[in-house]
């Protein structure tokens, strides 16, 4: 740690943080790829420094504040390395952090939607038409399963009917609503009829 003390405080500074900064930013970067538990309880503390702070977009979190002293401290001692005043290193290392918190900001916000956009809500199955899978019994008797497609992508879940008669496997249905435990309510319907497909030739110039 020679190195170290030979320093002077101002350089000492940004060695500090750049250096603590760059093992927690490692870590939280690790576990929060990996889906660790660790990297769950740093969502818990971005949770509640953004309601906090009440800001949007979840600018001010901690994973975004780690990578901002991170980058803030290396380079500041490039800064100095380079030669630069120290008002300009501040300066300098205080913009580059800012960056880094804004690219990390929209990465993670980027990776919250991309989760989003693959939840179901089964909202969105509502006047979609199926097939009964597994037989729904009558006026919400007993619980089936049909197959519908739901944003995109065809899936079995569990339905009930108000129908005086139960709904036999293959019949057609309509989801008219959805239970808010996900369950969905259907009504016998037809398929709907779709448009024939009609082909015109063109007959030779020569033809009589």
């Amino acid at each position: 740690m020679e190195w170290f003390s030979a320093l002077d405080g101002f350089s000492q500074f940004f060695w500090i943080i750049a250096l603590t900064g760059s093992l927690i930013f490692v870590f939280v970067i690790i576990t929060t790829f990996m889906g660790m538990d660790g990297g769950d309880d740093f969502d818990g503390v971005d949770s509640e420094m953004d309601g906090d702070a009440g800001i949007g977009f979840q600018f001010i979190t901690f994973k975004n504040l780690v990578g901002f002293f991170t980058i803030f401290g290396w380079i500041g001692i490039a800064c100095i390395n380079s030669g630069f005043s120290k008002p300009v290193s501040v300066i300098v290392a205080l913009g580059c952090g800012l960056l880094m918190m804004s690219i990390m900001a929209a990465m993670f916000y980027g990776m919250q939607k991309l989760s989003d956009s693959g939840t179901l809500n089964y909202k969105n199955a509502i006047d979609a038409i199926g097939e009964v899978y597994l037989t729904i019994g009558a006026n919400r008797t007993k619980m089936g399963k049909v197959s519908v497609r739901v944003q995109g992508t065809l899936r079995e879940l569990e339905a009930l009917s108000d129908s005086l008669s139960e709904l036999k496997s293959g019949t057609i249905i309509q989801v008219v609503d959805v239970t808010t435990n996900g369950i969905l309510i259907v009504e016998q319907t037809k398929k709907p009829i779709e448009p024939i497909k009609t082909e015109t030739y063109e007959l030779p110039s020569n033809t009589k």
